[in-house]
C-alpha cells in the first residue's frame, strides 16, 4: 500500500531519490490505502482497501467513481450490481442488476437486465389470466347442440346461448347413421363461439363451443 502526490520536490539528492520510488510504488499499487489520496488528480485511480473497491477520480476531479470489487478471499474480480450496460455513445441498452418485483410483475420495464427464475415465475404469474372453475363460466367449453330446426352452426361463429343446450352423443339404431345428438340439457347464458361445424338437416347439430361473453 502506498501513495504519494505524485510531485517531486527540488530536493538533495537521496530525498529525490525517496520522492520518485514513493511515486512510482502509488503507481504500481494504484494508490491503495484505506482512504482516498491526500491529493488527488481527474482520472486517477485508487484501489480502497477498506471497501475492495477499485475507483476513479472523475474527470472534474470532485468524485471518485466505483469500478469494481476485487474478492481477496477468492483473488476475483467481481462486477458492482446495477452497473449500467451503455454503447460508445453512452447511451444506456441494459443493466447488470436486478429491477423491482412490482417493474417484473407489471412487464412494464423495457431495460435489459438480470432476472432470477423467481421473479420470472412472479411475473408468468402476475400476467396469467386464472383458469375458470365453474360450469358455464366465461373461458369455459361445452359440447352444446340445438334442435333441427334451428339452423346450422359454423366454426367460428357466435351464438346466443339462449339458443344452445347441453347435449350429448348417443348411439341409434334402424336409422342409415350410427349417433345421433340428444339435446335434453338446459340452455346455457351468455355468447358462445362454435369450434367446429354441424350443418344436417336431418338432426338435431352440435359441436364444441367456448364461452366468449
Amino acid at each position: 500500500m502506498s501513495q504519494n502526490d505524485l510531485v517531486i520536490a527540488n530536493q538533495t539528492f537521496p530525498a529525490t531519490r525517496a520522492d520518485i520510488n514513493s511515486a512510482l510504488q502509488a503507481l504500481g499499487s494504484n494508490n491503495s490505502g484505506s482512504s482516498a489520496p491526500t491529493t488527488t488528480y481527474a482520472n486517477m485511480l485508487w484501489y480502497d482497501t477498506g471497501t475492495n473497491t477499485l475507483k476513479m477520480r472523475s474527470e472534474a476531479n470532485d468524485a471518485w467513481i466505483n469500478v469494481a470489487y476485487l474478492d481477496q478471499s477468492t483473488d476475483a474480480f467481481r462486477i458492482l450490481d446495477d452497473t449500467q450496460v451503455v454503447n460508445t455513445s453512452g447511451t444506456q441498452t441494459g443493466l447488470l442488476g436486478d429491477q423491482s418485483t412490482a417493474t417484473w410483475q407489471a412487464s412494464a420495464g423495457t431495460t435489459e437486465s438480470l432476472v432470477s427464475p423467481a421473479k420470472v415465475k412472479a411475473c408468468v404469474l402476475a400476467n396469467t389470466t386464472p383458469q375458470p372453475t365453474s360450469t358455464g363460466a366465461v373461458g369455459t367449453y361445452a359440447f352444446l347442440g340445438r334442435n333441427n330446426n334451428s339452423g346450422a352452426i359454423y366454426a367460428g361463429s357466435n351464438y346466443s346461448g339462449s339458443s344452445l343446450q347441453y347435449s350429448m352423443v348417443i348411439s341409434v339404431n334402424g336409422y342409415n347413421y350410427d349417433t345421433a345428438l340428444n339435446i335434453g340439457g338446459s340452455t346455457v347464458s351468455g355468447t358462445w363461439r362454435a369450434m367446429g361445424t354441424s350443418t344436417r338437416s336431418e338432426q338435431a347439430k352440435g359441436t364444441v363451443f367456448l364461452r366468449i361473453s
